[in-house]
């Protein structure tokens, strides 16, 4: 009883509110607000606000809620050992044997020296030149 005239006060006041705003021109703001204020009246009138106010103040209503937590991280506990097990499967024979990994992928890269002091530093930007021209660039 007390939920339902607390939401009746509150529409109340926005209805108050949008009037003002209406009364000063401001439209747009005025409806908006009205539909607002309308949201907790209509709420008491579908019997929301009384099923609510039931459920939060009932032992069993959060028993219940407590059942559905657990049932959900039972749901995401069995979901994370699935993914842990796809993970260390181990692959099928037949499955990797038409590829071929390219040997250039695989090979390490060689490290180069910086250049000497006697040599130019034209020898550095061949290596820039090499790299645009595999690119087309």
């Amino acid at each position: 009883m007390l939920a339902e005239t607390l939401c009746a006060a509150v529409s109340a006041a926005g209805l108050g509110i949008a009037a003002i705003a209406a009364y000063r021109k401001r439209f747009l703001s005025a409806a908006r607000t009205a539909a607002y204020a309308l949201v907790p009246l209509g709420l008491v009138m579908t019997g929301a606000v009384r099923w609510a106010t039931q459920t939060a103040f009932s032992p069993v209503a959060w028993a219940g809620f407590g059942v559905l937590g657990a049932s959900w991280l039972l749901f995401l506990a069995t979901r994370a050992v699935e993914r842990r097990r796809e993970g260390r499967a181990e692959p099928v024979e037949g499955a990797t044997k038409g590829r071929a990994a390219a040997p250039a992928a695989s090979a390490p890269r060689a490290v180069q020296a910086k250049p000497a002091a006697g040599q130019s530093a034209g020898d550095d930007f061949s290596d820039i030149e090499a790299i645009l021209k595999k690119h087309g660039i």
